[in-house]
């Protein structure tokens, strides 16, 4: 509850990101996959269960065994070769724009270009990804991350906020708000999100390491040093 109401006032205090309303067509998905089978599924949830114990070879190998035109299994496996650094995922994440999963497939291309320092990119497709699926709070997070490498610290609060209360047990959108006011030299609310958020002093320690880099001037900023935590990793890495 203190979270909410501290992003309550976080946000009167910081603006929102402003911007037309998408149309409908863009709030929809595009059809509904088809459904996978007993063995179909219990083989993706095992994909699914190395993949997050880092096995990520033995999750593709699993994710080999079932039809590749399944664009749960084509998605999977397009985030394992992302994972894994391999030219392979970008065209699969490509060829399921349109499809069921293709907000899915947006956030993977917005992660890859973010990864590569193609902060424009990264944004296009992120913020694609945000208008289809909008209440999932990784990718509004991820698109904060973009907002804040860039410094537009109005839309990355925004971001943070909204995924801060579209899912208070995610730290990682609290950790990146903290960067932003650890930035902006914004000590006291940074110190009460950690407070209200149950940081961790390495979760705070990181942060400021992470808006002291961003106070670096971007033509010397790398592009590993201005990453600061997104989805899917506790660490400072997109991923």
């Amino acid at each position: 509850m203190r979270i909410m109401m501290l992003a309550a006032s976080l946000l009167m205090l910081g603006g929102c990101a402003t911007g037309g309303a998408a149309p409908w067509s863009a709030l929809t998905a595009s059809g509904s996959c088809a459904r996978l089978n007993s063995e179909q599924e219990l083989a993706v949830n095992l994909a699914d269960d190395m993949a997050s114990d880092g096995k990520l070879h033995a999750s593709l190998a699993n994710l080999e065994k079932l039809p590749d035109n399944l664009n749960e299994v084509r998605l999977r496996k397009a985030r394992a070769y992302r994972l894994l650094g391999r030219s392979e995922a970008e065209p699969l994440y490509r060829s399921l724009i349109g499809s069921c999963v293709s907000a899915e497939a947006e956030h993977g291309l917005g992660q890859l270009y973010a990864a590569r320092g193609d902060n424009g990119q990264a944004q296009a497709h992120l913020q694609r990804a945000a208008r289809l699926a909008p209440t999932n709070e990784k990718i509004r997070n991820d698109l904060g991350v973009v907002y804040l490498n860039q410094l537009r610290l109005d839309e990355a609060r925004f971001e943070f906020l909204t995924a801060i209360e579209l899912k208070q047990s995610d730290p990682l959108p609290a950790v990146n708000l903290v960067t932003l006011l650890i930035y902006q030299d914004n000590w006291k609310q940074a110190a009460e999100v950690v407070s209200s958020a149950g940081l961790s002093p390495e979760q705070f320690t990181n942060a400021r390491a992470h808006a002291e880099r961003l106070k670096v001037p971007a033509t010397v900023r790398t592009a590993a040093s201005d990453r600061v935590a997104a989805a899917d990793t506790p660490s400072i890495s997109l991923k």
